[in-house]
């Protein structure tokens, strides 16, 4: 396989050998031509179903993979999530004996706060949102000398993410684009490394919500812009201030961002449930939004997209039906 960028940090001989590294329950999940989502979109449209697994969402492959990486230590890692993350890390945790301290949003979903500390989680609320959480976690793992892990900025969340990409490219050749929705930026920066070397023609795009589009706006500037506040029902890529080696991986592995309103996150998920039968939280459906905001450009291409997460609550399920 060609490698298109040889000195970028996240190496395409750990993405291949990541799989060792992460339990079986979160690997070779289903994926699929889904004939009536494509039907209904007008396009030919691979899903890759990330709900399938002990916490409903991809994240368990970056997880885990990060957390086989470490050193060993007694010491607990701290890190701060608005709730997918946060699982992942708690059931990679639990199962190697560490302690987690994990920083969230009182707003978060309550759903996701519920499950990571069933998950074992020393959860402590703190900030609005995301962002304001993570900066209390930083400064609680300088001030006690502990190991800050996050989600975008340690490569290992984002090589154990590539491996949905390895698993994609070995069954379906030949697609247009692959739409990938977009947070911290671990999945689509791992996943768009592994395609760019094994499909250079797949257009590698981004979904982020128009609500919270700060990663979008700093990668197509150039410049880092970060947002006071962030307004989206996809509270899973709801960031207002973006990590920079997250937005240095996304310059050779990123073709297009896509912004995407809540109207269409909505519909959406109610579609996918309707024509697929599975559930998603909003950021799992980010990609068949962008598909219903932009038909003409997808009309009659070969895509995919990762239905990345499952976490949705008793109102949000509401909305499918």
């Amino acid at each position: 396989m060609f490698d298109p960028a040889p000195d970028h940090r996240l190496r395409l001989e750990d993405i291949a050998t990541a799989a060792a590294h992460i339990p079986g329950v979160f690997l070779n999940t289903p994926q699929y031509d889904c004939e009536p989502l494509s039907a209904a979109l007008g396009c030919a449209l691979t899903v890759k179903v990330e709900t399938l697994n002990p916490i409903r969402s991809f994240k368990g492959r970056g997880a885990c993979y990060l957390i086989a990486r470490l050193a060993a230590s007694e010491a607990p890692v701290v890190s701060a999530s608005a709730g997918n993350w946060g699982q992942a890390l708690a059931y990679a945790c639990r199962a190697t004996g560490r302690k987690l301290i994990l920083f969230a949003s009182p707003n978060a979903n309550p759903l996701k706060i519920a499950r990571m500390r069933a998950l074992g989680a020393d959860v402590r609320l703190d900030g609005d949102d995301f962002d304001a959480a993570k900066l209390a976690a930083e400064r609680f793992a300088r001030e006690q000398g502990l190991r800050m892990v996050a989600d975008g900025l340690d490569p290992e969340a984002s090589i154990g993410a590539a491996t949905m990409a390895r698993e994609l490219t070995a069954e379906h050749s030949g697609l247009d684009a692959v739409l990938i929705p977009l947070g911290n930026g671990a999945m689509l920066t791992g996943m768009g490394r592994w395609i760019k070397a094994a499909s250079p023609r797949t257009m590698v795009i981004g979904v982020q919500a128009a609500g919270a589009d700060a990663m979008e706006k700093s990668w197509r500037s150039g410049t880092m812009v970060v947002h006071d506040t962030a307004h989206t029902i996809a509270d899973g890529i709801g960031v207002r201030v973006p990590i920079p080696e997250a937005l240095q991986d996304m310059r050779s592995t990123v073709d297009d961002v896509l912004l995407v309103d809540d109207d269409s996150i909505t519909q959406a998920m109610k579609l996918v449930f309707q024509q697929a039968g599975i559930v998603t939280e909003p950021s799992g459906s980010a990609g068949v939004a962008a598909v219903l905001a932009n038909r003409a450009r997808f009309a009659g291409k070969r895509i995919a997209t990762v239905l990345c997460g499952g976490n949705a609550t008793a109102e949000q399920i509401s909305w499918m039906t």
